[in-house]
């Protein structure tokens, strides 16, 4: 700790490495562009404005989990259109301020937030545009507290389901369906979970013909771990592997935009 001389009190001090900040940045943009493929920061893993203003500087998106966040990422310069609302549990308020906002986009968790979406943006007059989160049952082979796409988690729209929540949103004069939202957890160090991501998310797509619904965006959502046990020699996260793993085993239409939201894997090691 150190002192804080304007206020006289200790306060905690956080030191960066922005040069590595920047070297993962480029490396993560150079590997998402070979595919055409759309990065959103997730700001959850660190909100440091010095931190934010550096990656809004590299034109990535930025990934949302509460009405706060959104504000805060306003704030920090992001722009409306690059914010994507994602979470359980979005109350009624935070849904208007991100309408209020004109947020690129809401992650949706399950049928009744969709209606509340509906409702709200019924009474707004203000279309909101939607991507239905769905649990695809892919284990990520990582710690059981931070796995969310099983069947057993509490997070997105069981398969079950989903015919509703497309008819839904496809039958409302305010939902404005965008595509579908995949994510299966968090600090995942193997590949083989995403490639048996993208083997459930092609048969969930050609299954309820998704391409026939005027889908726009597929968002893979993030989980690539960084090396903890070693991390002065394993700096960067394997992003060319990771992405390269992405084009091969995806199998949708190339019109689909195809979106992640990437947090620790960019900034932990920093």
């Amino acid at each position: 700790k150190i002192m804080d001389t304007t206020s006289g009190i200790n306060t905690p001090y956080y030191l960066y490495d922005l040069d590595l900040l920047r070297q993962t940045l480029d490396q993560a943009r150079q590997a998402a562009s070979l595919y055409g493929y759309h990065i959103h920061y997730a700001i959850k893993a660190n909100h440091n404005p010095i931190v934010t203003g550096i990656i809004n500087d590299y034109k990535f998106g930025v990934d949302c989990v509460s009405g706060n966040e959104v504000m805060e990422a306003l704030h920090r310069g992001f722009p409306s259109e690059k914010i994507v609302y994602a979470g359980v549990g979005k109350s009624d308020d935070e849904i208007r301020q991100a309408l209020e906002n004109d947020i690129f986009c809401f992650n949706v968790e399950s049928i009744e937030e969709l209606q509340v979406i509906d409702e709200i943006a019924s009474k707004m007059k203000r279309p909101a545009r939607v991507a239905l989160r769905v649990n695809p049952g892919v284990h990520a082979h990582t710690h059981k507290y931070i796995t969310t796409g099983m069947d057993e988690n509490k997070f997105g729209i069981h398969p079950s389901q989903l015919q509703e929540a497309l008819d839904l949103s496809n039958n409302s004069k305010w939902l404005d369906f965008m595509g579908l939202h995949f994510h299966i957890g968090s600090q995942i160090t193997s590949m083989q979970p995403f490639a048996e991501l993208c083997l459930r998310v092609n048969q969930i797509w050609e299954e309820f013909d998704i391409s026939s619904m005027n889908a726009r965006i597929l968002n893979l959502g993030g989980g690539l771990g960084v090396h903890y046990e070693d991390p002065e020699n394993n700096p960067i996260p394997d992003f060319q592997s990771f992405f390269n793993v992405i084009a091969e085993k995806l199998k949708i239409t190339d019109s689909v935009k195809v979106h992640f939201e990437l947090g620790r894997s960019l900034v932990a090691q920093c």
